[in-house]
């Protein structure tokens, strides 16, 4: 069974979980309903705020707490659609004993080798945690980005959390046609509520999706479990 640690924030689960089933039906030709996993999925209300600055220890423990009910009700792994989240992925994985699928590692693996120039979209924690700047450089990658793309992206979210969808699809256009501008080759969307205003657009430029990438990774390790086991 897999768990699915989301809720962070909550209007992303829901197209989370849509990947995941869209990845059993690309990896194995999942059709039927009994073709598809079991799933636990837990959506866990955190202390995050936009606007107010993380206390880390409330947010870890909050996270760690969510990550022990999915193991108690059996799951075999669990998988965080949540890139702030993974700030704390090796306290995590300490304090459960099944294993805990990594976004970041996972997101930059999908990185395509003919992308040299790479920009990173998500909140300002995760920008400022340096988790996929360190990434990325250990992979050769260049990374750029700007203040003025960072409030652009900001807003997005922001709307998005208040439900104004047409308002971030707007400054969605608006950032992507900067981010071309600066001849960026591949964009990493390192925050699922993105998905809002990035699923289905098709920008000159390749979108690297944190989320994807992990739905990608969980089903893989679904089907790796099975074959195991038979």
């Amino acid at each position: 069974m897999i768990g699915i640690l989301a809720g962070m924030g909550p209007k992303s689960t829901g197209s989370f979980i849509d990947k995941v089933v869209a990845q059993c039906e690309k990896q194995y030709g999942a059709k039927d309903d009994l073709d598809f996993p079991h799933m636990m999925i837990y959506s866990c209300p955190t202390p995050f705020y936009l606007d107010r600055p993380i206390i880390h220890d409330e947010l870890k423990a909050s996270i760690i707490e969510g990550a022990r009910r999915l193991q108690g009700c059996g799951v075999d792994f669990i998988g965080i659609p949540c890139n702030t989240a993974h700030l704390y992925i090796a306290d995590i994985q300490k304090n459960v004993s099944v294993p805990v699928i990594n976004m970041i590692q996972q997101t930059i693996d999908c990185i395509p080798n003919s992308a040299s120039k790479v920009a990173l979209l998500a909140t300002e924690a995760t920008v400022q945690s340096g988790i996929y700047q360190e990434a990325l450089v250990e992979a050769g990658l260049e990374y750029i980005n700007t203040d003025d793309w960072q409030e652009k992206v900001t807003a997005i979210i922001r709307h998005i959390k208040i439900g104004e969808t047409m308002e971030a699809g707007e400054k969605w256009q608006t950032l992507s046609k900067l981010l071309l501008h600066e001849n960026v080759e591949a964009v990493i969307i390192a925050c699922t509520d993105l998905n809002v205003v990035t699923d289905g657009s098709q920008p000159p430029f390749k979108i690297v999706d944190s989320s994807t990438c992990l739905a990608k990774a969980i089903v893989e390790k679904y089907l790796l479990n099975k074959k195991e086991r038979r």
